[in-house]
């Protein structure tokens, strides 16, 4: 699901200082999502952020620099799955519902 809501993150970096980022939630998907930020964020790392009704929490899988910024792509902890009925952002919009529109 493609998505454009802001979205205030937190994560450790290497000597276990908190980091705090406003991100862009690019897209999202049970198992993941991808973030859009101004810094570069540590692969590995352990990261967090709240929207209404959820609390999200993965692991930071790869972080690239593309043209307009930071994408970095968040596997959800193995205990957690994201689900639209605990929360939809804003801005939602599901690709499939595109396919077979003129």
């Amino acid at each position: 699901m493609l998505c454009a809501d802001m979205v205030e993150v937190r994560w450790r970096d290497r000597s276990g200082k908190e980091q705090r980022a406003t991100a862009i939630l690019e897209d999202i998907s049970a198992s993941g999502a991808c973030l859009q930020l101004e810094l570069p964020i540590p692969q590995g790392v352990e990261i967090q952020w709240e929207s209404p009704g959820q609390r999200f929490e993965g692991y930071v899988r790869y972080c690239v620099y593309r043209e307009i910024g930071y994408f970095a792509g968040v596997e959800f902890d193995a205990s957690f799955k994201w689900s639209k009925k605990a929360f939809e952002p804003d801005h939602l919009l599901d690709p499939q519902s595109l396919v077979g529109k003129k």
